[in-house]
C-alpha cells in the first residue's frame, strides 16, 4: 500500500516539507502531460524550461533517496492527462492515499477538486491537498483585506505587506526612508551607461528534450534556443542567479526600470521571474537578500525598494485578485474589445520599432520586462482594441513566467483595463511622446514619433486620442484623465476627425503597420 504525491510543473521546489524525510511507502508523481502543453499555444522554452527543470526534480529526489514516478511525454503509457495518469498510477501501486499541493491555477485547482471528491466518494481512496509552502498570503488575503471596497489599490496592500512582515520598516508603523513608495525616483531612460551586466546564467544543451517534444506532437511557437538555453534548471542555479543580479544589477535596477533599450534585451532586470513562479525560489529569500544588499550599502534604497514592491507587493496582489474574482474574471471586458491580433504578434515584423523589438524579444527569449509588455505590447493591443481575451492567451502563452494566477491580472486587469478599474485607476495608454522619451527604438523607425497624421506618423498618437474619443463617454470622467480631454476640448472638430480618420485607417490595416 502506498501514497502517491503529485508534483505540478510550477511546484518544483526540493525545499518542502513533503522532502524532509525518507518514507518508504509515499511514491512522488510528476508527469508531462499534452493537458498541459495544449490549453493554451506555449513558447518552445516555456515548455522546454518546466520540462526539463521537473526531470531535474525528479533527479535530486531519486538522488536523495525517494520514490520517484516520472511520466515522459512520449511514455508509451502516458494517457496525457494528470487525473487519467492518477488513476492508473493508484491501480499501479495499489495506492490508498493521495496527496497534492494546492495548485495556483484555478482551472488546475477546479479539476484536481472534483477528481478529489470523486475519489473521496469511493472510500477506498483518501485524497487531500495541502499547502504549497511558498506564497507570503493566504488565497482570500486580499479579497478580506478590500472587502466592501469599490477599487482595490495595490498600494494600501504593499503598506499592510510591509507592515506585517517588517520589510523596510523603521518601526512598527515608519518605512525606512520616510517614504513607503520611490517610484517618482526610478523612471530615468537608459543612455548607454552603466554598463548592461552579462547574462550571468547556465547555458544547457536541451536539445535532445526539444527533439522529445517535437516527436510528441506539441505544437508551440518562438525561438526554442534548446542548445543553448539558459533558463535555470534548478533551485541551485537559481540561488546563483539570485546572488548575481544582487551584486551586478540591483543597484542600478531602481533608475532604470521602466527604460528600454534596443542594446540589449533585459537591462539590469532580475530574470528571476521564471524561478520564483516554478517555486525553485521562495518570495521571502528573494526579498531578504534585495533588502541584506540595501542595509550593507550595496544597493540604493529607492532601487531595493522598488524590487520589493514587484515580490512582495504587485506579485502576491494580484495572486489574491485572481483567487477573489475567478470564475469569470477572464471573460471580463469592460470596454468591448474584439479586433484579432495582427499576423505580426507572432512574428516580430512590424515596421514599428519599439513593438518589433518588443515582441521580437519576446519570440527569441520567451521574455520581455515589465514596461515592454505593460506600455508598449500592452498598450497599442489597448489603444487598438484587441480582444482582451486574445492578449491574454498570447501573453500566457509567450511568457516562460506566465501562469494564469499572476498573467490574467496583469493583462486583463492592469494592461487592457477589461476588468473595469479594479486593478487600474485608469487605463495604461500613452503616445509616441513617452515611448521616445524612455527608449530608443524611435530613432531608427519608419514612423515619426512628432507626427499625428500621414503615412510616417508614429501610429501610437492617432491610436491613442481616437481611444480616448471612442471611449469619452466611460472615461471622461475620471480625474485621472482630466489633462488628456482637456487636450481634447482644446482640438478643432476638424482635428479631431483627421485624427479618427487616420487611426481607422492604421486598424484597418494592422497586418502592414
Amino acid at each position: 500500500m502506498s501514497t502517491l504525491r503529485l508534483i505540478l510543473g510550477d511546484q518544483l521546489n526540493p525545499t518542502h516539507s513533503w522532502f524532509q524525510a525518507l518514507q518508504p511507502d509515499v511514491v512522488y508523481v510528476l508527469m508531462e502531460v499534452r493537458q498541459e502543453t495544449d490549453y493554451v499555444l506555449h513558447h518552445a522554452q516555456k515548455v522546454i524550461g518546466i520540462f526539463a527543470a521537473m526531470r531535474d526534480l525528479a533527479r535530486q529526489l531519486k538522488e536523495a533517496g525517494h520514490r520517484v514516478r516520472y511520466v515522459r511525454i512520449d511514455d508509451a503509457h502516458n494517457r496525457q492527462a494528470l487525473t487519467d495518469n492518477l488513476d492508473a498510477l493508484i491501480a499501479h501501486y495499489q495506492a490508498t492515499r493521495v496527496e497534492y499541493q494546492a495548485p495556483d491555477e484555478y482551472r488546475v485547482d477546479q479539476l484536481l477538486a472534483a477528481w478529489r471528491q470523486r475519489l473521496n466518494g469511493t472510500g477506498a481512496v483518501s485524497c487531500s491537498m495541502v499547502p504549497s509552502e511558498h506564497f507570503l498570503t493566504e488565497r482570500d488575503e486580499v479579497a478580506r483585506l478590500f472587502a466592501g471596497r469599490k477599487a482595490w489599490l495595490m498600494e494600501h496592500f504593499y503598506r499592510h505587506m510591509r507592515k506585517k512582515h517588517r520589510i523596510l520598516m523603521a518601526s512598527a508603523t515608519r518605512p525606512v526612508g520616510e517614504q513607503w513608495n520611490f517610484d517618482q525616483d526610478n523612471r530615468k531612460p537608459w543612455k548607454g551607461a552603466p554598463a548592461l551586466p552579462a547574462d550571468w546564467r547556465t547555458p544547457h544543451d536541451h536539445a535532445e528534450l526539444w527533439q522529445a517534444i517535437q516527436a510528441g506532437g506539441i505544437e508551440s511557437f518562438g525561438q526554442p534556443q534548446a542548445a543553448e538555453f539558459r533558463w535555470p534548471l534548478n533551485r541551485a542555479e537559481a540561488l546563483n542567479d539570485l546572488t548575481e543580479f544582487v551584486t551586478h544589477a540591483l543597484p542600478h535596477f531602481g533608475d532604470y526600470q521602466d527604460a528600454r533599450t534596443t542594446q540589449g534585451w533585459r537591462l539590469f532586470h532580475s530574470l528571476l521571474s521564471f524561478a520564483l513562479n516554478t517555486k525553485m525560489l521562495n518570495p521571502r529569500e528573494v526579498i531578504d537578500a534585495a533588502v541584506q544588499a540595501f542595509e550593507q550599502g550595496h544597493a540604493p534604497l529607492a532601487a531595493v525598494e522598488g524590487f520589493v514592491r514587484q515580490i512582495l507587493g504587485w506579485r502576491e496582489y494580484v495572486r489574491g485578485v485572481y483567487w477573489a474574482q475567478m470564475p469569470g474574471y477572464d471573460t471580463r471586458n469592460e470596454l468591448g474589445h474584439q479586433r484579432d491580433l495582427p499576423e505580426w504578434f507572432w512574428t516580430g515584423q512590424t515596421h514599428m520599432a519599439c513593438m518589433a523589438h518588443a515582441i521580437g524579444q519576446s519570440l527569441d527569449h520567451a521574455y520581455a520586462h515589465h514596461i515592454q509588455r505593460l506600455m508598449v505590447i500592452g498598450n497599442f493591443a489597448l489603444l487598438a482594441g484587441l480582444s482582451p481575451q486574445a492578449v491574454h492567451r498570447w501573453y500566457l502563452g509567450i511568457y516562460i513566467d506566465a501562469f494564469e494566477w499572476v498573467e490574467l491580472p496583469n493583462t486583463l486587469g492592469m494592461s487592457q483595463f477589461a476588468d473595469g478599474g479594479l486593478l487600474a485607476t485608469k487605463p495604461y495608454t500613452a503616445s509616441a511622446a513617452y515611448l521616445q522619451r524612455m527608449g530608443d527604438e524611435c530613432r531608427t523607425c519608419r514612423y515619426n514619433p512628432r507626427e499625428r497624421l500621414g503615412e510616417t506618423a508614429c501610429p501610437f498618437n492617432a491610436l491613442y486620442w481616437h481611444f480616448h474619443l471612442r471611449h469619452q463617454a466611460r472615461l471622461g470622467g475620471n480625474p485621472r484623465l482630466g489633462f488628456v480631454y482637456k487636450q481634447l476640448v482644446m482640438m478643432s472638430e476638424t482635428q479631431q476627425q483627421q485624427l479618427e480618420q487616420q487611426a481607422h485607417q492604421l486598424l484597418s490595416n494592422m497586418n502592414e503597420l
